[in-house]
């Protein structure tokens, strides 16, 4: 009998409580202003669901209690130490574990059927509705570990963001796609062990295969589906456990992943199975969109910029990877400050995909204390640049590039971007002319007659405009 039945009143409340909690936590994660009350919703309700679930049961305590300090450790210390720019890779080695804590509760389950109460009392073998919550849930986990690490190695930079093609890669992961689908279906009739582990092999093997040829300008959307994946496999494993607060948990996760998924795609103009199938974000031969350095540009200095913000009326900043990487949101915040004594009106223009997970730049400039009021997103503020005299953007090459809206032959026609182009004047921090952003194409602002750029370390540059503005 499944102990799901026998679980008494007082903790089915207690699950539901939690769950309410999780919701809540969504709900507060929706806005920055209330993220803080929906990270502390979402930390009480895994509480309860903890605490609920180990006084359920009350065996190997002593081990559990071990495992949880040596992970609340782990995690506390890695807290403490990572930057807030390297959130993302952090996010895509936590969907890692998640991963793979469903492959190892999967295989516990198989090893053991009787200790989660699975087995079929008439014919001795595992429940065929467990087979299939078992095969999936391990099929998904094992994608999500694999797929993560490749992910955070990317992210991390121990691995090319460019994309990594494989001869024949669709053929051979839709015939490995097809495989792992079969051997489930195969599972329902024999729980052998060489079909669970072919399945969970296979598995590892297509999470590679699947990342491996993702570029880097599409990782907003795969840290956001990697997400979802491992929802879907903590829900799976919850049906195998007989654990209602992980099924919601699970559901709740693996939902607002997808439509995060969804949401990435659609501001970038893409389908998820075109960014399954790969290659945005290759080499800029590919797309034919090699920087083209011998076209005229004007090169400005601190100086310049200081003088022509000091002198607008309003100033929208741009924010992107290049202020990341340079961790210039605390000088950049420190600017606008200096601006707004000075009677300039500031805004900050966050584009859904800037950055390298969903909502980078908010995070960024929540750290840096930036007022959540003065931060809008793209439909916002689009229509403001033209009554805007300096648009500011800061290592934000690609969400900003008008190929988007007249190349077709540019990999990003079609992307939503932000039109900094129409603001009387653009001020472009980068750090060389050389480079392009991580899709490959060479920039038109920087060549039009209203930009100025301004190259150098991006914190570096913002420091000595702040300091040209006390003078």
């Amino acid at each position: 009998m499944h102990e799901l039945a026998a679980t008494p009143a007082w903790a089915s409340l207690a699950y539901l409580i939690s769950g309410v909690l999780f919701i809540l936590a969504l709900r507060g994660l929706s806005s920055p202003a209330t993220s803080r009350r929906g990270n502390r919703f979402g930390m009480i309700g895994m509480l309860i669901a903890v605490a609920t679930t180990l006084i359920l049961h009350n065996t190997g305590l002593v081990e559990i209690g071990i495992a949880i300090a040596i992970g609340g450790v782990i995690g506390y210390v890695t807290a403490q130490r990572i930057a807030m720019t390297a959130m993302p890779q952090l996010v895509a080695a936590f969907h890692s574990l998640v991963g793979l804590a469903a492959v190892l509760v999967a295989g516990a389950a198989f090893l053991n059927p009787g200790d989660f109460g699975i087995v079929d009392q008439v014919t001795g073998h595992i429940l065929q509705v467990s087979r299939i919550e078992m095969g999936l849930g391990v099929a998904i986990g094992a994608i999500t570990f694999s797929g993560s690490v490749i992910a955070f190695l990317k992210l991390n930079g121990n691995m090319s963001g460019s994309p990594i093609m494989l001869p024949g890669r669709h053929v051979i992961n839709l015939g490995m796609l097809a495989a792992i689908l079969g051997l489930i279906g195969y599972f329902l009739t024999d729980d052998a062990q060489w079909v669970f582990f072919t399945i969970t092999a296979l598995s590892f093997v297509i999470g590679f295969l699947l990342i491996i040829p993702i570029g880097g300008a599409d990782m907003p959307v795969v840290v956001s589906m990697l997400n979802s994946y491992s929802g879907w496999a903590a829900a799976a494993m919850g049906f195998t456990l007989h654990n209602t607060a992980m099924i919601v948990t699970g559901a709740l996760v693996g939902s607002s992943g997808a439509i995060l998924s969804y949401i990435m795609c659609k501001a970038m103009n893409r389908s998820f199975i075109s960014v399954i199938a790969g290659g945005f974000g290759a080499a800029p031969e590919a797309s034919g969109g090699a920087a083209k350095v011998d076209r005229p540009w004007k090169r400005g200095s601190a100086d310049d910029a200081a003088f022509l913000m000091g002198q607008a009326e309003q100033v929208i900043i741009v924010p992107g990877y290049g202020m990341a990487v340079s961790q210039a949101q605390h000088v950049l915040r420190e600017m606008g400050d200096v601006l707004k004594e000075a009677g300039v009106r500031v805004k900050y223009a966050i584009h859904p995909v800037a950055g390298r997970m969903p909502g980078h730049m908010n995070v960024l400039l929540a750290e840096a204390n930036v007022p959540y009021d003065e931060v809008f997103e793209l439909e916002d503020i689009n229509s403001e640049f033209s009554q805007t005299d300096v648009a500011f953007v800061i290592g934000a090459n690609d969400v900003t590039n008008p190929a988007a809206k007249t190349d077709k032959s540019s990999p990003i026609y079609g992307m939503p971007i932000l039109d900094v182009e129409k603001a009387k004047t653009v001020l472009f921090v980068k750090r060389s002319m050389g480079g392009v952003g991580y899709a490959g194409v060479d920039n038109d602002v920087f060549y039009m007659d209203n930009t100025m750029m301004l190259l150098g370390d991006a914190k570096k540059m913002v420091e000595e405009i702040v300091k040209a503005m006390a003078h």
